[in-house]
């Protein structure tokens, strides 16, 4: 039996197919069933982050907005404006947005290897420290 492929290899191969090819079912029904039958199911999070991380370092980034109510053309500008200076080389940025009530306002950004809180919970938790922080 061969040996097991690490992840990060395994990520590099999937992130050049779905890259030059594209996603297909058939083609994500072969990755879920090698992760199955290798027993490797709990590395798909940290898969999917090298997959995201190896189509970056190509200029193609994708970000997970999640926000509390849907982005308008000018956040998603903005978005795309923080990216840049992120990953300077990014040819294509695609923003996959997620509503999520907890947010309550602003926008957290997941990017390769990266999060970007901006929300105001985030905000407030930092207010809230920073207060707190010389109580002692």
């Amino acid at each position: 039996m061969s040996a097991k492929a690490p992840r990060t290899r395994l990520a590099k191969l999937v992130a050049d197919r779905t890259l030059k090819k594209g996603s297909s079912k058939q083609f994500n029904r072969e990755i879920a069933a090698y992760l199955l039958s290798e027993r490797r199911v709990n590395e798909l999070d940290s898969l999917l982050r090298d997959i995201q991380a190896d189509w970056a370092e190509v200029g193609h980034v994708e970000v997970v907005a999640r926000s509390a109510y849907p982005l308008s053309a000018s956040v998603k500008a903005d978005i795309r404006r923080e990216v840049k200076k992120v990953h300077p080389s990014a040819k294509q940025i695609v923003i996959n947005e997620v509503i999520d009530p907890e947010v309550v306002g602003g926008v957290r950004l997941n990017l390769p290897n990266r999060q970007l809180d901006l929300s105001i919970r985030s905000k407030l938790n930092l207010f809230k420290q920073s207060v707190t922080a010389g109580k002692d």
